[in-house]
């Protein structure tokens, strides 16, 4: 499998999942990959950021990355406040001016984070390992 970073002509940017380079390219030719956000079938591949090798050193890339993924996490967790469950409600409320601007970390529902597109609120989804602590 491979994962390519895609954009639609309408500036839209997700993620699709494909067996091989071919796949990606028979499947863009027949207009069969959509934005999952205005479906637009006008897609082109972004450049990648990275790569992770499915052979030979797997065990330094792996060390790596989970030294990258510790980092972010650790950074968001020190720089981001935890409201918890009330993320989107209180991301609306920053949108609109009701609470300060800030950086907030929390959860939400599929329909919470179709609202906070329709209402033009960016965020970022983020999967935050869990601390030993907070799994206590």
């Amino acid at each position: 499998m491979i994962a390519y970073d895609l954009q639609c002509s309408r500036g839209h940017v997700f993620e699709g999942w494909f067996d091989d380079e071919a796949a990606f390219l028979s499947q863009q030719r027949q207009g069969l990959i959509a934005c999952p956000v205005c479906n637009d079938v006008s897609i082109a591949r972004l450049p990648s950021a990275f790569a992770i090798r499915s052979t030979g050193g797997g065990g330094t890339q792996t060390a790596d990355a989970e030294r990258i993924v510790n980092q972010v996490a650790t950074f968001i967790r020190s720089h981001f406040e935890d409201v918890g469950s009330e993320f989107a409600k209180e991301a609306l409320k920053i949108h609109y001016g009701v609470s300060a601007p800030r950086n907030i970390r929390g959860s939400s529902t599929p329909q919470e984070e179709e609202t906070l597109r329709q209402e033009g609120v960016a965020f970022l989804k983020v999967p935050v390992p869990a601390t030993p602590e907070s799994d206590a």
